[in-house]
């Protein structure tokens, strides 16, 4: 039998779901589609676009600057999303042992995620130009400076998110398993590599997922920390997007191209990520 809430639903369910799916439709669909229209344009408002074909896409691939992100972006992403996650994973599995103040901890680390990234990048910019300062030196010195004071700024960031997503999926593993473990002889090591981390797979893909997106989409701590500077040389896809669609007169089209480029690069990058993280998964 159908409850009447059930049948509330059955009934009604178009009410509900129509404002969401408008929104949806006007808010994302409807200026994707636009921005996908526009970078096959020359145009510097909406209602002045002219089709001119595969130009813009071209432009955005031969600008070494694009290229020189695109390669910023990519080793960024490398290191953090290996240093986030082995972090994490590490924090997160000493604090689901018995340790006194444990929630502390946990509550201490995931404090700088719900600091913004604005104000991150220039705390962590004064802290970094002070230390740099004993050698005459400072993050714009050059890119590489930039490029390591992004990895610290967003793994001091970020550890603590991915920590407590670790935690929520090591107190889900099943006991029994690691009870027949210990029973079998298992040592720390075998443990963790051979049962732990298997069973751990699906947290590793939703923070692996998390850490990789969040790396090429950076912006706001690569705005604040170093601007680009020296010369653009740490900057990263984002930021330069922007610099193109808003600093270079001419050039709309050529960054809504790499706009759309850089869609589509997360959006495969993602794909291929989750889906060799979730073929490792195993069922408890």
């Amino acid at each position: 039998m159908i409850s009447m809430a059930g049948k509330a639903i059955r009934r009604w369910w178009a009410v509900f779901t129509l404002p969401t799916f408008l929104a949806f439709v006007i808010g994302f669909l409807v200026p994707f589609g636009m921005g996908v229209w526009l970078s096959f344009c020359k145009f510097t408002t909406v209602s002045d676009a002219q089709f001119v074909g595969l130009r813009n896409y071209a432009r955005a691939i031969q600008d070494k600057e694009f290229l020189r992100a695109l390669g910023f972006s990519v080793a960024l992403t490398i290191v953090t999303t290996v240093v986030i996650n082995v972090a994490a994973f590490a924090i997160a599995y000493l604090l689901t042992k018995k340790i006194k103040g444990s929630t502390i901890f946990r509550s201490v680390f995931f404090m700088p995620n719900l600091i913004g990234g604005i104000i991150l990048g220039y705390i962590w910019q004064l802290l970094l130009n002070g230390v740099l300062a004993h050698w005459a030196r400072s993050l714009t010195y050059k890119g590489i400076y930039g490029f390591w004071g992004l990895v610290i700024l967003v793994c001091w960031q970020q550890i603590g998110y991915m920590m407590i997503i670790y935690i929520a999926g090591m107190q889900s593993l099943p006991t029994d398993v690691l009870e027949a473990a210990a029973v079998d002889g298992a040592n720390g090591r075998q443990t963790m590599f051979r049962i732990i981390i298997p069973l751990m797979m699906p947290s590793i893909t939703v923070c692996s997922f998390l850490t990789v997106t969040n790396g090429f989409k950076l912006y706001d701590q690569n705005l604040a920390l170093t601007n680009g500077a020296p010369s653009n040389t740490s900057e990263g896809l984002a930021l330069n997007i922007f610099r193109t669609f808003y600093g270079r007169v001419g050039w709309e089209g050529v960054g809504q191209a790499k706009a759309v480029l850089f869609f589509i690069l997360v959006a495969v990058v993602a794909v291929i990520q989750n889906r060799l993280t979730t073929s490792k998964e195993v069922e408890a």
